[in-house]
């Protein structure tokens, strides 16, 4: 308990909510969709992160749990959203933030390296599961512990979590997560030792470590420029908070969506114009209609395509905080 204290009054995070608070809904349902020029203060931008989210999630239906903030450069982060943020519940691929988190930890101690190779044999592809690797149906084949981690992130590959248990086994990923301060994030071990299911978090416990990952106080410089590059990247989630963005806005969130069974998860960061965080949310839904929808039609996804937008211009006055993480600039090629 004492790590996690330490770690949340060290990253300057907000406590003004407590579970089941959303701040600001009083607020007139429009008050979502309001017009009105972007908030010029905190508090401001999160009543009206609040008030959007608020009315979101009750036209999806289902449960929600959720924890947003906005960050205040004269202080701690204003939360906007503590929706029962202190719930134990499975993230699924929302955790593959925290598996890379694992794996670029021991890059930076040097026991591995991203151009490293692992082997892709037939036996651990996962059958029709999400990504790639299923599709390429010519194995044993090799690829880099990068190639690995880039689709973990961005196309959310599913043999890509077991492909990481070979460097990186569950005991050890939870041992990890743990001495970083986050015991209510691990993942849930098999009888191999290599293969784990991708487990639980909280609401909170998944926007500290987003905090603390833009903090620049869970992985290197160098780490932490890698892994939000590929949560940002323009092949990273897209049918959520990015979905109605533009190609400049989508540049300015760095995203990872979680979806089986009937939850429907997305957490992540907003940046500023600079690249300094300015909003950081963990959406976990579940229980609402069309469970055996995976698409952009989900009530869910529907809901968080809605938020998204209107979080961005909730924050667009508001100056971020920390270090600046400008994004590359990325166009589409027509070959040659």
């Amino acid at each position: 308990m004492t790590i996690r204290l330490n770690r949340r009054t060290a990253l300057g995070l907000g406590t003004m909510a407590t579970a089941g608070t959303v701040l600001g809904t009083a607020a007139p349902a429009g008050a979502a969709a309001s017009t009105d020029a972007s908030p010029t203060t905190p508090t401001r931008a999160a009543r009206r992160v609040a008030a959007t989210f608020e009315r979101y999630r009750a036209e999806a239906g289902g449960n929600w749990q959720a924890y947003v903030s906005v960050a205040d450069p004269a202080g701690p982060p204003v939360v906007a959203v503590a929706a029962d943020a202190d719930r134990r519940i499975e993230a699924y691929s929302v955790n593959k933030i925290a598996v890379a988190t694992a794996v670029l930890d021991k890059v930076d101690r040097r026991l591995l390296t991203l151009d490293q190779r692992v082997e892709v044999t037939e036996a651990i592809v996962v059958p029709g599961g999400d990504g790639i690797f299923s599709l390429d149906g010519a194995y044993p084949s090799l690829v880099t512990l990068g190639h690995v981690l880039v689709n973990l992130l961005t196309v959310s590959d599913d043999t890509a979590v077991r492909l990481c248990g070979l460097v990186a086994p569950a005991a050890e990923i939870n041992s990890i997560l743990l001495a970083k301060g986050f015991p209510n994030t691990q993942v849930q071990p098999v009888a191999n030792p290599n293969r784990f299911f991708l487990g639980t978090s909280t609401p909170r416990e998944t926007h500290d470590l987003l905090r603390a990952l833009v903090g620049g106080t869970l992985l290197s410089p160098a780490s932490t420029t890698y892994l939000l590059g590929l949560l940002r990247s323009p092949v990273a989630f897209t049918d959520g908070i990015r979905r109605t963005m533009s190609s400049d806005e989508r540049t300015r969130v760095a995203t990872k969506a979680g979806w089986y069974a009937d939850a429907r998860h997305e957490a992540g960061v907003i940046f500023d114009r600079s690249g300094a965080a300015v909003l950081t949310y963990a959406l976990f839904a579940d229980g609402q209609a069309d469970p055996e929808d995976f698409g952009a039609t989900h009530p869910a996804v529907q809901a968080r395509a809605e938020m998204g937008p209107r979080f961005l211009a909730a924050v667009d006055r508001i100056a971020g905080v920390g270090t600046t993480y400008r994004s590359a600039a990325r166009r589409p090629s027509n070959g040659g």
